[in-house]
């Protein structure tokens, strides 16, 4: 009996091993297509040539300074919102929780939107600069974090999955009807700037930018993969998390921390880009078939960054000319995944009543 129980969890060690290799193959391909792939044609031999110093001044920049930049900065956005969509899924134990559908980008966007239009008129967009790359990142940080404590406040007198879901969505409403009065007595260099970056784009980032994006993103994913003890203890419910000596309280505020961090970071330099946070983790326990945050932390850390990395291949619509939102992507291969999460929870539940 010893010895069939330990065939059967070698088998499933092995077919994990063999599932995270593929899914850094495809991660690794799809940010070297990133990279080759655009909205400008351009030979492999000259990106080959580019990483050599050798090719045309012009391809050079293309490739050294938009191509790999935008690649690096989808892969971080993917690893980001997959973690950040995993915690609260756990926390919230709701199928539904997300960074976008929470409300939680919202309260991010309204923390850019206080930066990016919240001084008089007599400040010109450019002159926030001078206040550094991380004030936008403390103030999404901020809207983030204040939008995570009041959707767990609710929750912890509501329990219905859907209805939380319904107020999320509302809450997401509300806020961005506060940006739109903000946008209302904006001056027009303000809106202009803030309309630019609602649209979301990965290949907009400075790079300084970039390097606040790329440490706050790595302190998060760090972070997170401290947290998966707790993660797992969480998801089991309250009271066995409470039984085994764990402080719901402080728990509760780490996971909110670092949710923060990861959902405010993206959205402060990228805009609001939906769907991933939720479509991920769900499709990562689907392929791992387990619950186990030792095998989702780091299966959605990879599948993050590879699934953005193609949603950022597709958005350049290679061969062409024309460049489409990325969100618009994101949406089309995530609302797919959320309509069949909405439909299998529906047959669970129509069965467990029969």
């Amino acid at each position: 009996m010893h010895l069939i129980n330990g065939n059967i969890i070698k088998g499933h060690q092995g077919k994990r091993i063999y599932i995270f290799s593929f899914l850094i193959i495809l991660l690794l391909l799809f940010f070297s297509l990133d990279i080759f792939l655009g909205s400008v044609n351009i030979r492999p031999s000259d990106v080959l040539n580019a990483f050599l110093g050798h090719a045309d001044g012009n391809i050079e920049t293309i490739i050294l300074k938009f191509r790999i930049p935008k690649a690096i900065t989808a892969i971080l956005v993917g690893i980001a919102l997959s973690m950040s969509g995993l915690q609260m899924q756990t926390i919230f134990r709701n199928p539904m929780a997300g960074p976008y559908v929470l409300g939680v980008s919202s309260g991010a966007s309204l923390g850019v939107a206080i930066v990016i239009m919240g001084f008089y008129s007599g400040i010109a967009p450019a002159d926030l600069m001078t206040f550094g790359n991380w004030v936008l990142t403390f103030a999404a940080w901020a809207g983030a974090g204040a939008v995570m404590m009041l959707i767990m406040a609710i929750s912890a007198r509501i329990e219905d999955v859907m209805t939380i879901l319904i107020i999320g969505i509302m809450l997401a409403s509300g806020l961005s009807a506060i940006v739109s009065i903000m946008q209302y007595f904006s001056s027009e260099t303000m809106l202009k700037a803030y309309v630019v970056w609602t649209m979301g784009s990965l290949g907009n980032l400075s790079s300084g930018q970039l390097h606040v994006l790329t440490i706050t993103v790595t302190v998060g994913t760090i972070f997170s993969i401290f947290l998966i003890k707790l993660l797992n203890a969480m998801q089991m419910g309250e009271n066995y998390a409470s039984s085994i000596g764990l402080n719901i309280r402080s728990a509760r505020v780490l996971v909110f921390i670092c949710s923060s961090i990861l959902a405010g970071s993206v959205t402060a330099f990228c805009g609001p880009i939906g769907f991933i946070g939720i479509a991920i983790p769900h499709i990562v326990r689907n392929i791992f078939r387990t619950s186990d945050h030792k095998v989702l932390v780091p299966g959605s850390i990879i599948a993050g960054g590879a699934v953005m990395a193609l949603c950022d291949i597709i958005s350049q619509l290679p061969g062409s000319e024309s460049v489409i939102p990325v969100n618009s992507v994101t949406a089309l291969i995530g609302i797919p995944v959320v309509i069949w999460i909405v439909m299998r929870n529906k047959r669970v539940s129509g069965l467990s009543d029969g």
